[in-house]
């Protein structure tokens, strides 16, 4: 009998991180591993941030616990941040800053969900937004974007999946795993199914908002009468490369603020002071280099679409936004090499890593079973070699 809760038995372990770990043992042993698992830039935090950082370590006033919400002159910054980039209104007092968009989700789930509550969930969709509306004992349904419509549901879909259980809905722009962008059109028709249902709420995730190439990024809650129903996601991880540093914050109604605020005081308080001070100084000069970035990666994009094409049997399509390609590679189930039979996308991407030692992510994780998510967040030489053994492994299956 396990000594453990319930709670964590049935909760899953995060596929992306598994598949890393696996990657690193694979490295361990001296096996050179490409890793397109994780979702994570490989370019250095930009060297301005670094010494906004350093400087607050100097300035030596900043060792004490910070606010639980985030040191006051940082929301403004973010207050002022989402009134230029995203015409919405957020108060300081409506902004949380957390350790990382994950707790930011984390507390709104906890502070708005009761247990039965249901979260439609635009599918594909990452990784651990079922995992912790189950945690906050909520039920996820979901509602899926297949490859045809670039993985993107539809306002008609959301309105039939939405019972009077219904509390919330999630879905990410751009998004992880496929890189698709909502276009505003497509945002305005989902509002208006929204605005038909009294205290329904829109739980956005726009981490990946400077990683777009479409020319226009729109948020859901800037829509007519959207912003009272939409929690604003986002951070500093993807579009500044600052992961590590674990800062992510919401814009959210003050009274669910003040419910995220309130949760976050009893798992974590704030999250680090110098990171702040950090994501500070990011927020509030050059956003060059974060604009060099993203032209990098979609020079990478247009050279990794290109070589997935190149590959019978992988349907493809081109994302907007993000750093993921996620292709069906439905094709390869059944086939078989040295006796061993590729069932499902999990075993091809076991099979990648052992043969062509390139670690991927399987779509069953992001709710899509016949994908698999590559992110080009590598450098070109890498991203030419993993598509290289990649196309040779898949050669071999029979």
């Amino acid at each position: 009998m396990s000594r453990l809760s319930n709670r964590i038995e049935s909760l899953a372990e995060s596929a992306t991180i598994a598949m890393a770990a696996k990657a690193r043992e694979f490295k361990q042993n001296g096996i050179d591993v490409i890793s397109l698992s994780l979702g994570e830039p490989d370019f250095k935090t930009p060297k301005h941030i670094q010494e906004g950082a350093k400087q607050a370590i100097d300035d030596g006033k900043y060792f004490a616990y910070p606010p639980v919400n985030g040191y006051l002159d940082l929301r403004e910054a973010i207050s002022e941040k989402f009134k230029k980039e995203n015409n919405l209104d957020y108060g300081p007092n409506q902004i949380v800053v957390s350790n990382g968009a994950k707790q930011s989700i984390a507390n709104v789930m906890f502070a708005l969900l009761n247990p039965g509550d249901e979260v439609v969930v635009f599918s594909p969709y990452w990784v651990s937004y079922t995992a912790l509306i189950q945690l906050a004992e909520g039920v996820p349904v979901f509602v899926d974007g297949g490859i045809d419509n670039d993985f993107k549901a539809t306002a008609e879909q959301l309105k039939a999946a939405i019972t009077p259980k219904t509390k919330a809905i999630i879905f990410s722009s751009p998004c992880n795993p496929t890189g698709s962008v909502f276009t505003e059109e497509e945002l305005t028709a989902i509002s208006k199914v929204v605005l038909d249902h009294e205290d329904l709420y829109v739980i956005s995730d726009e981490i990946y908002e400077h990683i777009n190439f479409t020319g226009a990024h729109c948020s859901i809650g800037s829509l007519p009468g959207m912003q009272s129903r939409t929690v604003t996601v986002n951070g500093f991880a993807k579009g500044f490369a600052m992961t590590g540093w674990r800062v992510g914050y919401i814009g959210a109604p003050q009274w669910l603020a003040k419910g995220a605020n309130k949760m976050q005081g009893q798992i974590t308080s704030a999250n680090s002071s110098i990171a702040q001070r950090a994501a500070l100084t990011a927020l509030t000069s050059d956003l060059g280099p974060t604009k060099e970035m993203a032209v990098a990666y979609k020079q990478r994009r247009s050279l990794v679409h290109g070589l997935l094409n190149d590959m019978p049997g992988v349907k493809t399509n081109m994302p907007e936004g993000a750093f993921y390609f996620f292709p069906d590679v439905s094709s390869y189930f059944g086939k078989q090499f040295n006796e061993k039979v590729i069932a499902n996308a999990t075993d091809l991407c076991m099979y990648i890593l052992e043969n062509a030692h390139v670690s991927l992510v399987t779509g069953e994780a992001f709710g899509s079973p016949n994908s698999v998510r590559i992110s080009y967040a590598a450098s070109e030489e890498n991203l030419k070699e993993a598509m290289r053994r990649i196309k040779e492994a898949l050669s071999h299956l029979k």
